[in-house]
């Protein structure tokens, strides 16, 4: 019989910043096409702005559930071995640039033939990005070396949970995370998860390469 890991396992943690951070950089590119003059109808203009919003929420997410989930399991485990008052500082400075940005792809989706307002977009885009990348790149290299030192790993599950019970719906999840995973990761994801979750994935991507083709287009 194997025995429990001892270890926490990150990689739910890495993939949700791969996501965030992907998407975050294909959006600013396409907002800058489309800055540029590149055509967006009213049906492409609503399903970006959608992702937009929902992208928002979901950074919106993580950083909430990291505040009052993460960071008190890891204070507790690691005490004055850990001091996250610069990365919390980070959540709070994180809050009005995504208001910032669903108010400038709701401007967009108001008047998406005009390139001004993708230059809007864009720039509030890229702002979330820059700001994201610098946060969750300190975070990975400060935090997580804290994480596996101090963290047991059924209380790290624990917390996974309770995560999980929130968030972006399934279907804007799952297949952006299979999208951002090694085929290693992959197939570990899938022999934890077992069928249910393959089958799910099979139905959900069809779905979402048209999301993505309509939304992301052809550069």
């Amino acid at each position: 019989m194997t025995a429990p890991p001892t270890t926490p396992d990150l990689l739910g943690m890495r993939l949700a910043h791969r996501i965030m951070r992907g998407d975050l950089h294909r959006l600013t590119a396409v907002a800058q096409r489309l800055a540029a003059g590149e055509p967006c109808d009213g049906r492409r203009a609503k399903a970006l702005t959608r992702w937009v919003a929902t992208l928002a929420d979901e950074i919106h997410h993580h950083h909430t559930v990291e505040d009052e989930l993460t960071w008190p399991l890891i204070e507790h485990s690691a005490g004055t071995a850990v001091d996250l008052t610069v990365l919390s500082d980070d959540h709070r400075a994180l809050d009005p640039l995504l208001d910032r940005l669903r108010r400038a792809a709701a401007g967009f989706l108001d008047a998406p033939i005009y390139p001004e307002r993708a230059a809007v977009l864009a720039d509030a885009l890229a702002r979330v990005r820059d700001e994201l990348d610098e946060h969750i790149e300190n975070e990975e290299a400060e935090l997580f070396p804290v994480i596996e030192r101090y963290v047991a790993a059924a209380d790290w599950q624990e917390m996974e949970k309770a995560i999980r019970k929130g968030g972006p719906p399934m279907g804007f999840v799952l297949p952006r995370i299979a999208e951002v995973t090694t085929p290693d990761e992959l197939a570990a994801i899938k022999a934890e998860a077992g069928p249910v979750l393959v089958l799910l994935l099979a139905l959900l991507r069809p779905r979402h390469a048209r999301r993505v083709s309509l939304v992301f287009g052809t550069p």
